[in-house]
């Protein structure tokens, strides 16, 4: 028995022995050296086999060893704080293996975070067609009014400028705007509060409230896999803006201060006093009451109502933290003054952000609170017209009954009357109106992300904020005043308040899945918006304060509101930080549409694949960056439109429209056309994209394709006489497609110790149209749009089915054998041998540009800089309503009895009378404007003393426009040219003092 047991005992010590062998047979090890792009060794380098536990550091020289790895292929890593993540295939045998790796620093840019709706990103993870531009890229200058910050810089966004005057707005359209009738401005959100773009009473624009000085990125979402989590308010993309904050250590202290100086850059070309003189004189359709009616003076009438405008816009800002919690104040105080005479704003900017942290970094309170008031006196821009037509040979002032300024009169005297068909005094324009503003704003919420102890990975993040305003101003008009001398004067009288507010929360849940090795981003929340608007009604009074029969208002205010409530939704998956999958939802009800159609849904979906992490791009070392883009959702509409639309309305008449019951009169309701069943636009956006990167993302940049399609148009279409009490309805009607391709690229041209060249080039291509109008397809369908000034109640453009939007609806002019038009001949294009509207107008060209092109460029030698940005529009056409409407005869010998001026168009058209609806006014307005050059210098710390730094600079805002286009300016949003508010050219003196 004990023979059989050590029998048995050793043939098991023999399996054991021969296991052992078995095991060290089919096992190997690895050996190598971690060293970084300079070949020096990387100490402390975590190198492991994927799927296992084996791994060690490296040494001092950067070597490592692993051993006890089982035969077969593997995948070996490499990680190292500050470069980039390597892996490796390769097969274990029992032959020892050496395995090398070189590693390359990470991209800081791809790590950087980028602000996306209730929350924030890594760069490298964007599942969107997102473009974030910070405070070192802005335009620079004289930067009144945010939006001017990154005109330009960003492909797929177009900033125009809507005049040249003191606090005016700009129209932004993301990848040329979704809708017809609707908003087409993108949504703005400042610090998590989205703030009314909408006009507030006594502020051209709402958003030069806003100090740009205070402001430190803007984040744009184009696709609808980025905006439709802010689902029916994203169809034309959405504008995060986050402003300054506070950090940790001891205050800093900045101010920043420019002197400014506006001129006009050029001026409309009309008639000088003596070329009027010898074309009247030389007319033979002149009579002798027209010569009679030359003057003896020599006046310019645009040198009399433009000056040169001083400016000045100062800064100060503390920032620091006082007992851990970070802190940011800033006061700002803008004196801008306009190129046209006694045109001005002032504005008193003020923001406040604290930052603390509580409970060990648990909870996170973020308070934002900016404010501002703005004063402003507007000039009468009627003046600028009036500067093309009056008679340059008449003088500005004489004695008279109209306050001493000239003016065509019939009769003389105490008894004169100013000619109701002549052109008023462009002075008397400007110096007998009072029109002055005074607009408060304020904005503001506080954040509060509390992260559970119990579960880290979850955050809670409540969000409470405001938008309120406050607008009123009046204006004066004496009664002397030819403007106003048929009501004797005029005073008018305005207030606006607005009262917007915000409550959202929302649960976030972010968690490292090792085992899968992926990452999970979860978010769902709710939101309310309240928004409120109180218009106080007023008569119009005269000059002494008498009511002016017929305005007393009927009702004393109004108060349209309207509200939104909303649950949202968003899930963010990385695998193996190569793929990442993106979804969201979110449902709208808004109070703007009926029960039965109130909620929306809005989802979208993306998928991303970063090819950079991919094992067969890892070596190469010159890609830094290569990610791959797919993007599908759905985003709605619902501004511009009333809060009752769905609702049977009836309008009041005023006091002057009563109706008369035997000896008393009666206000009249009149019924307003609705539509009870109207909804939400919806568009559909498709969007295809490629992130890439050279040379650690020294160039780098970006290329998206997209399809938008706008179902459900909310549009003003033609009804039949009699139907619903009126002429238009508004309704969901009609589809438009927008389709385009984006190009983006930053290249470091040279980057050394002293010198650091950055260069900026970006690319849209877009063309919008309209596929469908009506329900019933009529391809001879138009809506009518686009007044001119001149005629009575023209229009100039059109909505047709296969055309782009606002296309231009006018004749085809005919020209003799030298190029000349013919007055009033046209091509007969229906062959019926009558020229009429409606058989001979046709769709000719559109105000839209085909392409947009922005490039910037920064220089910084030692203690120098260069930097400037020039913009582009190709294809973009433009009717020249100036001339049509002041370059005919018919202008300057008026049958209503006085000589007006005319512009030099007169000498090429040699119209006698207007020709509204000729294509020959329609020109092509393609340009190249370079939008500001400017050069500073670093003067450094003043003393040995002081830690004060002082820098200079020097700027040139709108500097040079080449365009074929024969108007005053090619760049005018909505294509059609009348006497706009000249954009002046601007040279400023900057400084920056940091101590």
């Amino acid at each position: 028995m004990k023979l059989y047991y050590l029998k048995k005992c050793g043939l098991l010590m023999l399996l054991l022995i021969l296991n052992v062998v078995v095991v060290k047979a089919q096992s190997g090890s690895i050996s190598g050296k971690i060293i970084d792009e300079a070949n020096q060794p990387l100490p402390g380098a975590a190198v492991f086999i994927d799927g296992t536990s084996l791994g060690t550091q490296t040494d001092v020289n950067g070597n490592y060893k692993i051993s006890g790895i089982k035969s077969g292929n593997v995948s070996v890593t490499v990680r190292f704080v500050g470069y980039v993540e390597q892996k490796k295939q390769v097969t274990i045998s029992t032959t020892p293996l050496v395995l090398n790796f070189s590693l390359v620093p990470e991209n800081k840019s791809l790590n950087e975070v980028v602000v996306i709706g209730y929350g924030s990103v890594a760069k490298k993870d964007l599942t969107g067609a997102v473009t974030a531009v910070s405070s070192k890229d802005f335009q620079r200058g004289n930067i009144v009014s945010p939006e001017q910050l990154i005109a330009g810089k960003v492909s797929g966004v177009q900033i125009t400028s809507n005049s040249g005057a003191p606090g005016s707005g700009s129209t932004i359209r993301i990848r040329g705007g979704a809708s017809l009738n609707a908003s087409n401005d993108p949504l703005i959100v400042i610090d998590g509060v989205p703030v009314s773009v909408g006009a507030i009473s006594g502020a051209a624009n709402p958003l030069s409230l806003i100090n740009p000085n205070d402001i430190e990125t803007f984040t744009v979402l184009k696709d609808a896999s980025a905006t439709a989590i802010y689902g029916s308010r994203a169809s034309n993309g959405v504008i995060l803006i986050t402003t300054k904050k506070g950090s940790s250590g001891k205050p800093v202290v900045s101010f920043n201060s420019q002197l400014s100086a506006s001129t006009l850059g050029s001026q409309i070309d009309v008639l000088s006093a003596q070329e009027l003189r010898d074309y009247v004189t030389n007319n033979p359709r002149a009579t002798a009451q027209y010569i009679g009616y030359l003057g003896e003076s020599n006046t310019n009438w645009q040198n009399e109502i433009y000056q040169t405008a001083t400016n000045s816009d100062n800064n100060l800002s503390i920032s620091g933290a006082v007992k851990n919690i970070p802190y940011r104040v800033a006061v700002g105080y803008l004196d801008q003054r306009g190129v046209l005479l006694r045109d001005k704003l002032n504005r008193t900017s003020g923001s406040l952000s604290v930052t603390p942290k509580f409970f060990d970094n648990h909870l996170k309170v973020d308070v934002n609170v900016k404010g501002s008031l703005s004063k402003s006196r507007f000039a009468n821009q009627g003046a600028i017209g009036a500067a093309l037509q009056f008679d340059p040979t008449q003088p500005v002032y004489e004695e008279n009954i109209f306050g001493g300024f000239f003016e065509y009169a019939n009769g003389s005297g105490a008894n004169a009357v100013p000619n109701p068909n002549a052109p008023r005094n462009p002075m008397g324009l400007i110096m007998q109106r009072e029109d002055n503003s005074e607009v408060n704003r304020s904005l503001g919420n506080i954040q509060l992300d509390y992260m559970f102890h119990f579960l880290p990975e979850l955050h809670a993040n409540l969000n409470l904020g405001y938008d309120v305003a406050k607008g009123t101003g009046s204006t004066f008009v004496p009664e002397f005043a030819a403007q106003s001398f048929s009501t004797r004067g005029s005073r008018t009288q305005y207030l606006q308040e607005i009262n917007n507010k915000i409550g959202e929360f929302y649960l976030n849940y972010n968690k490292n899945l090792r085992s899968l090795n992926s990452n999970i981003n979860v978010t769902a929340g709710y939101g309310y918006y309240d928004n409120r608007t109180t218009n106080f009604n007023y008569p119009n009074l005269r000059a002494n304060g008498d009511v002016i029969p017929g305005t007393e208002p009927t009702f004393p205010f109004d108060i349209p509101r309207n509200n939104l409530q909303s649950y949202y939704g968003r899930m963010i998956y990385t695998l193996s930080d190569k793929y990442i999958v993106s979804a969201s939802i979110r449902t709208d009800g808004s109070s703007r549409f009926s029960e039965d159609v109130r909620w929306g849904v809005f989802p979208s979906a993306s998928f991303t694949w970063r090819a950079k992490s991919e094992s067969f791009l890892q070596n190469v070392q010159s890609l830094s960056d290569l990610k791959l883009r797919v993007s599908y959702g759905i985003t709605g509409q619902q501004d511009g439109i009333s809060n009752f639309s769905y609702l049977p309305n009836y309008a009041v008449s005023q006091n002057d429209s009563q109706y008369q019951f035997g000896n008393q009169f009666f206000n009249l309701f009149v019924p307003i056309a609705y539509d009870s069943n109207i909804k939400w636009e919806e568009t559909e956006t498709y969007n295809a994209g490629i992130d890439y990167g050279f040379l650690n993302n020294r160039i780098n940049g970006s290329i998206d394709v997209y399809f938008k399609k706008t179902k459900d148009l909310l549009a003003n279409v033609p009804i039949p006489v009699g139907s619903n009490f009126n002429n238009f309805l508004l309704t969901n009607i009609g589809n438009v497609e927008n389709r385009g391709l984006e190009f983006n690229i930053s290249a470091d041209a040279i980057k050394t110790k002293d010198f650091n060249w950055n260069l900026g080039f970006n690319l849209t291509l877009n063309r919008s149209r309209i596929t469908n109008l009506t329900l019933v397809p009529d391809p001879n369908f138009n809506i009518l749009v686009g007044g001119f000034s001149g005629g009575t109640g023209g229009t100039i453009q059109t909505h047709s089915v296969g055309f782009e939007p606002f296309s231009f609806y006018v004749y085809k002019q005919v020209y003799d054998t030298n190029g000349k038009p013919l007055e009033g001949v046209y091509e007969d294009l229906n062959n019926d041998g009558v020229i009429s509207e409606a058989g001979d107008l046709y769709r000719y060209k559109s105000p839209a540009p085909d392409a947009l092109l922005g490039f910037s460029t920064q220089l910084n030698y030692k203690k120098w800089s260069f930097s400037t940005v020039l913009r582009a529009n190709f294809g973009n056409y433009m009717y020249n309503n100036v001339a049509s409407n002041f370059g005919v005869e018919r202008n300057i010998l008026n049958p209503s009895g006085y000589v007006a001026n005319a512009t030099s168009e007169i000498f090429r058209s040699q119209f006698i009378n207007n020709q509204y609806l000729s294509d020959y006014y329609i020109e092509n307005a393609s340009f190249l404007r370079m939008d500001n050059i400017g050069l500073g210098y670093n003067l450094g710390r003043l003393s040995k003393a002081s830690s004060a730094n002082l820098r200079l600079n020097l700027n040139c805002q709108n500097v040079f426009v080449i365009s074929n286009y024969s108007g005053l300016d090619p760049e005018i949003g909505n294509g059609i040219d009348f006497s706009l508010y000249p954009r002046p050219r601007t040279f400023s003196l900057g400084l920056n003092l940091d101590f």
